[in-house]
């Protein structure tokens, strides 16, 4: 939440840079204008132009972007920065120029806690999140209650912007012959989400009586595992687990020499991913491999909800369902770097002691409340991006303030304390750590998939799996 409400941006100059597909960042400018703020806009293909098309557009190389960036900085006399998601490689330069000038930045990512909040976080989100780790911080705050308004389902109209966005920004690809989107901008990126209502309706046949399996035979026997979507910049920059696949292995892996015998994991895929992605080969050969076959099961679209307070504990990289989780009161691990993984909340012991002793150290119920205040009043605004919910509050549709909640302190950062930061400030910051990493490790060459039908439970054999490009791990090279 921000104190004061939208009218804290007053007098700022504010630049925004790629925000959520669709008008979200169009409105949110309408806003900040409202508010007696100097708005600026720059757009890096036709999918941006087409939501602003009064901002300015970059045509130039990445090489050149930084020393352009920081000259339309000082022209503007910009002091705030705004963008969506921190590791797109726009943003990860545009990051180090803002911060060099002594520029606020402000990073826009997914609700901390969905559907009925996005996040807005000062300096960086997920992994860069400055939010403490220390169980100590939150539990010495006071209890306090916020007022939530719930929101409408957005799942079609982020599909509908999407389309436009990604549509429009493959038809003009060539005006912007240098720039390079950090997931696929071409026409062909349409067909997985046109395939994916059709898988999803072929996984509902298959899958029947997976819900009341899992509400009942499997109840409190079962592992559940989110899976993320393949190009997650989370999983990308914030978790050495060889992507997604490598994750599915290095579990089944765990699970087969650890697990108890009447165990059951459960991988449950991400709906984002439907269209492009299917794990069900890879599950099965290794499932297959490790004699655990009758134990796995891969399932797509169940209530989440319903299914979670009966699993017997959970394993996620680094998704924000590990918070739904912990709040529900189940036992959660986490292979990567997550802002809720500390003492008191999540399994600090490995994965392989987690199949054995999860059920004996259950999240503290009084740290997730702490925590899930303070996350709300430091980081999570009340509202949507894909769907507004009141537009008579405001245009971006967002509520700004919370009633009942108090913000966090609001201290001014080095280099900038001419005009007091608006962003929260966390309670306790952690200290300075490199935004992100140079390199990732290369998946070793043991987790590829192999190919050849196997049976994962309840599933009929199958092809070999359709992984992305991105996610295939590189060959080591033979000595």
């Amino acid at each position: 939440m921000i104190e004061g409400g939208i009218k804290a941006f007053a007098g700022r100059k504010v630049l925004l840079l790629q925000g959520p597909v669709g008008p979200f960042f169009a409105r949110f400018a309408k806003d900040l204008r409202a508010a007696g703020a100097d708005v600026r806009k720059i757009n890096f293909h036709g999918g941006d132009w087409l939501f602003q098309p009064n901002g300015t557009l970059y045509r130039g190389t990445m090489e050149d972007w930084p020393e352009w960036l920081a000259a339309r900085i000082a022209e503007w006399d910009i002091d705030m920065l705004f963008l969506f998601g921190d590791c797109r490689p726009v943003h990860r330069a545009a990051h180090d120029v803002a911060t060099r000038l002594g520029v606020e930045v402000g990073v826009f990512e997914e609700g901390y806690l969905r559907p009925d909040f996005v996040t807005l976080e000062r300096h960086g989100v997920n992994g860069n999140s400055l939010l403490p780790r220390d169980p100590a911080d939150y539990l010495a705050s006071p209890p306090r209650q916020i007022d939530v308004r719930a929101m409408p389902r957005s799942f079609w109209p982020m599909v509908w912007w999407g389309f436009l966005y990604f549509t429009i920004g493959g038809f003009t690809h060539g005006l912007f012959p240098h720039y390079r989107h950090h997931r696929p901008l071409t026409i062909r990126e349409m067909f997985p989400w046109l395939r994916s209502p059709l898988r999803k309706a072929r996984y509902a046949l298959r899958e029947r009586g997976m819900t009341a399996r899992m509400t009942g035979e499997w109840s409190g026997r079962f592992f559940l595992v989110p899976l993320q979507v393949h190009n997650d910049a989370q999983v990308q920059f914030h978790a050495d687990v060889g992507g997604v696949t490598g994750f599915i292995v290095s579990t089944i892996l765990s699970f087969a020499r650890h697990a108890p015998a009447d165990a059951v994991l459960v991988f449950k895929h991400h709906p984002m991913d439907r269209g492009y992605c299917d794990y069900t080969a890879l599950i099965g050969d290794t499932a297959r491999d490790t004699g655990c076959t009758d134990r796995i099961a891969y399932i797509h679209d169940q209530h989440m909800p319903t299914i979670l307070p009966h699993c017997r504990g959970m394993v996620v990289i680094n998704s924000t369902t590990g918070l739904a989780a912990i709040g529900c009161g189940r036992p959660t691990k986490t292979v990567g770097t997550a802002i809720y993984d500390m003492p008191g909340m999540t399994f600090q012991g490995s994965l392989d002691r987690f199949w054995t002793e999860a059920t004996d150290h259950r999240p503290d119920p009084v740290l997730y409340e702490r925590f899930r205040a303070e996350l709300i009043a430091a980081t999570q605004i009340n509202g949507n991006f894909y769907r507004r919910l009141d537009p008579a509050t405001s245009a971006s549709g967002l509520i700004w303030t919370i009633g009942g909640a108090r913000t966090t302190d609001s201290r001014p950062a080095a280099n900038h304390d001419a005009r007091p930061q608006i962003i929260p400030a966390v309670p306790t910051v952690r200290p300075a750590i490199p935004l992100f990493p140079v390199e990732g490790l290369p998946v070793p060459a043991s987790l590829w998939a192999r190919s050849g039908p196997a049976e994962v439970l309840p599933f009929p054999r199958r092809g070999p799996p359709a992984i992305p490009p991105a996610e295939r791990p590189r060959e080591r090279a033979r000595t």
